[in-house]
């Protein structure tokens, strides 16, 4: 038998957990530049299917374009956004939420974990897990397992890493986390995104370039301070902290983090545009 690994496993993928309704989600994914399927995730959750064409057409890792994506969609919205990707040779998270540092994990393609520890107990502290039973469970995926790579073959050194993956979302259940069927960890984007497709009730977001409309019973879920006295402070902090990190992104040539930092800005410049018409 051909131990050859399949093309799909090969594959880079990525899925965007935001933990809010869709039309919360629909309202500000535009910004990302990529049109990409919405759908709900369980209770209290979405999710974005990223198409992957920011990793295939730009160059760059999909570990670093979804994390720089994770960290603008959390800047300044009352929901953290967790990343999971996953390509030939890694798979990981990151998780962002408000302007704290991301937190993130990553395994190599056999499931050997490559992270810090106390990434994990971070990470369950900010999404409220139990800090007893869950963070146990969390503990063993940061375990070396004694039978990777055990089997013969490429393809069994792909699965470790997609095995560990599952493994977090079994935890996140108790979080309320359910992916729809067919958006499995491991497959490639247009795998993810034909079976996002097909979900009954699946959105899909605004053509890369548009904004969502001034209204404010939508923009009340992503910017909650929206015409209430700290918004021109919130909204120049925002563009403030967004021009350095654009310009850090692009001499990176980072795409994940330009977009966080354009986000930021845009951001930024539609509170205070609104902030301003609310006084007019």
């Amino acid at each position: 038998m051909s131990t050859e690994e399949p093309v799909s496993a090969r594959l880079p993928g990525a899925l965007l957990l935001c933990r809010a309704e869709p039309d919360s989600v629909a309202a500000v994914a535009p910004l990302l530049g990529e049109r990409m399927p919405l759908a709900r995730a369980g209770e209290g959750w979405s999710v974005l299917v990223p198409e992957g064409r920011a990793w295939r057409e730009g160059g760059e890792p999909v570990d670093r374009v979804v994390g720089g994506w994770a960290a603008a969609l959390a800047v300044g919205a009352p929901w953290p956004v967790l990343a999971l990707w996953w390509d030939a040779d890694r798979a990981g998270y990151t998780l962002a939420s408000g302007f704290r540092r991301p937190v993130g994990y990553v395994w190599l393609a056999d499931g050997t974990p490559a992270g810090e520890d106390e990434a994990m107990r971070t990470f369950a502290a900010r999404l409220g897990l139990d800090p007893v039973l869950d963070v146990q469970s969390l503990d063993r995926l940061t375990r070396a397992d004694p039978d990777a790579g055990r089997e013969s073959g490429a393809r069994a050194a792909g699965a470790g890493a997609r095995a560990r993956l599952r493994g977090l979302l079994a935890v996140l259940t108790r979080a309320g986390i359910t992916l729809p069927a067919g958006l499995d960890p491991g497959a490639g984007a247009d795998r993810l995104g034909a079976a996002a497709d097909a979900l009954p009730g699946v959105l899909r977001t605004e053509t890369a370039g548009r904004r969502p409309t001034a209204d404010e019973s939508r923009l009340a879920a992503w910017m909650p301070w929206t015409g209430g006295p700290g918004s021109r402070v919130l909204a120049l902090a925002q563009m403030a902290t967004g021009l350095p990190l654009t310009v850090w992104g692009l001499r990176r040539r980072s795409g994940g983090w330009t977009a966080a930092g354009v986000l930021l800005i845009g951001h930024g410049a539609l509170g205070a545009a609104y902030g301003l018409a609310k006084r007019t």
